[in-house]
């Protein structure tokens, strides 16, 4: 018996489920909910064979940004997570002032659930930096390392949407605002896939629906604040520097590591998320047409990127 969310906590609508039901018709991709050590109920999707993969997604969205990559990755055992309150997921405790300590539990806790001592991580967005905040904590129990569009690495800067969202009254004005089709190919032009993602109506609708699902709102908007200053639509950086990853820190890695990039990534140039990994001892750059989200532009481009990282790359344990 698959575990369900936990009845006592916040419910997402039946909508998200809906959704799910319709994006994964036909697929051959799995959707399972597992239950961790603090009896919150992690949903996830699951495909292919091999050495396992974590796929994590980022803000705002669900384990369902990664379809367009999933069935383009070879010889691996993907698994995409919603994270916490996300897509169908039980939402969890995520102190402000802790939200780097509570980011490295629930993927501790994700591992566990799923019997993994470690795998491959690839994390875009805020999930790219909940890998990296995990990589820097744990590197024994990540093999392989891959980040997509990570905010607050050195160099990057915070997109325009995230700026708005986080202004004291304007971010709560805009929280006001009802999503429609309409506002979210706004955001993903700001966010350099505005013609992209017209290809993907399913995603175009999880996040209507996730604009209107409260369970969802209560996490991700919050967690967007978490990182971006109040004051960043008068700061270059737009990033709280307590959340700003240093030099230093990444320069202590030492698995595999993979960074993915938009050509036309708000948060970055190519150049400077070159230079942004430079202290990374065993780090490579790859750069791809699009924008935030390159995988939904050249799917079948990054999917050979990674695949080609994880079968020529050695992990530590190798």
């Amino acid at each position: 018996m698959r575990p369900r969310p936990d009845p006592a906590l916040p419910r997402h609508p039946p909508e998200i489920q809906s959704l799910h039901d319709k994006a994964l018709a036909g697929t051959g991709v799995r959707s399972r909910f597992v239950r961790t050590d603090d009896g919150a109920a992690l949903h996830l999707l699951e495909s292919g064979s091999g050495p396992p993969v974590i796929l994590v997604h980022g803000s705002m969205s669900a384990g369902l940004f990664w379809m367009p990559l999933l069935s383009h990755l070879q010889g691996v055992h993907t698994l995409a997570p919603d994270r916490p309150g996300q897509g169908l997921s039980d939402p969890v405790d995520l102190p402000k002032k802790r939200i780097r300590e509570a980011a490295v539990a629930w993927l501790d806790r994700v591992l566990d659930a799923l019997e993994l001592p470690a795998a491959t991580l690839v994390g875009h967005s805020m999930g790219g930096l909940w890998s990296l905040w995990f990589a820097m904590a744990k590197p024994e129990r990540v093999d392989r390392l891959v980040m997509l569009g990570t905010p607050t690495l050195p160099g990057t800067r915070a997109p325009l949407p995230f700026r708005m969202l986080a202004t004291p009254g304007l971010g709560a004005l805009i929280e006001r605002q009802r999503q429609t089709p309409t506002s979210v190919r706004r955001f993903a032009t700001m966010m350099g896939e505005g013609e992209a993602i017209t290809g993907y109506p399913d995603l175009i609708e999880l996040m209507v629906a996730t604009g209107r699902d409260p369970v969802a709102q209560a996490v991700g908007r919050p967690e967007v604040r978490t990182i971006v200053s109040p004051l960043a639509l008068f700061t270059r950086s737009g990033f709280r520097r307590s959340m700003r990853v240093r030099h230093d820190e990444l320069g202590r890695l030492s698995m595999p590591t993979l960074l993915m990039w938009g050509e036309h990534d708000p948060l970055a140039t190519v150049e400077m998320a070159r230079r942004s990994i430079a202290s990374l001892p065993r780090a490579r750059l790859e750069h791809f047409p699009g924008g935030h989200l390159p995988f939904l532009d050249v799917p079948e481009d990054v999917a050979d990127g990674l695949n080609a990282f994880f079968d020529e790359q050695p992990s530590r344990a190798d």
